[in-house]
């Protein structure tokens, strides 16, 4: 096939389906993973896409960097207070429950009653701060390399000590959710993130409302990599009717 001809039919498959993954396209245009990138790299400089981990995407999609801690604890706050307060309901008594990192995750420790008793493992020093306050809740934290802002704990030490953990419950942060998956914004976290999904028996999403049809620079999992978005509001029927293809179900706050 003729590299016009590659780059076309390329471009008409994220017209139709907004994502492709660099596995998709080397099936679908029977070719090699490096001809995909090399394609993809030219087509990107064109304008005509956004590469991203994994894959690609269109260029109206939102790729690029993740607004500063301090700005993303103020936006959506009432909103990710109820998705918090949904979230800690789901937890029972002498749960080994995995919170992850972000502003949302932090609104799910902060809703935990003060006599929750069990265990809280989490890769973000807000979260393990704020559980510690509750006497009967053991605490694990990840450890790993320190991120600013969220003080969140990433790298193959945080993944080794979730690849040895296994969980009841897991709660997900997110930097958007699109009908082609999760994404998020740090590599370090998004490969803690899929170790996490991998060990946890029932696994949640925590995404307001503003993250829908968002894409950050790296794919985390597809839309059945996990088993509930918890939400503010309903989804767009796209989203929606992917979410259902996938088997995820959704809670609204």
């Amino acid at each position: 096939m003729l590299a016009a001809e590659r780059h076309r039919r390329i471009v008409a498959e994220l017209a139709r389906l907004t994502f492709v993954t660099t596995d998709d396209l080397t099936t679908l245009l029977g070719v090699s993973h490096e001809t995909v990138r090399r394609d993809l790299a030219l087509l990107e400089q064109r304008g005509e896409l956004a590469r991203v981990h994994g894959g690609a995407t269109t260029r109206q999609a939102s790729v690029g960097e993740e607004a500063p801690f301090t700005e993303r604890s103020g936006a959506q706050a009432a909103q990710k207070e109820a998705i918090g307060r949904a979230a800690a309901a789901l937890i029972k008594p002498h749960q080994t429950v995995i919170i992850d990192v972000g502003t949302t995750a932090l609104e799910v420790a902060r809703a935990l009653p003060a006599d929750h008793t069990g265990v809280i493992a989490t890769p973000s020093l807000l979260v393990a701060a704020e559980a510690s306050t509750r006497p009967g809740t053991e605490v694990l934290v990840s450890g790993g390399r320190l991120r600013a802002g969220d003080l969140a704990c990433s790298n193959a030490q945080a993944m080794e000590f979730f690849n040895n953990l296994r969980a009841d419950v897991a709660f997900i942060g997110s930097g958007g959710v699109a009908p082609y998956g999760l994404t998020d914004y740090h590599l370090d976290e998004v490969a803690t993130k899929r170790a996490i999904l991998v060990g946890t028996t029932t696994s949640y999403v925590l995404a307001d409302s503003s993250k829908f049809g968002r894409t950050a620079a790296h794919r985390v999992c597809g839309l059945d990599g996990f088993d509930t978005l918890i939400t503010d509001q309903a989804a767009d029927t796209e989203l929606r009717t992917a979410l259902t293809r996938a088997g995820a179900t959704t809670l609204v706050a």
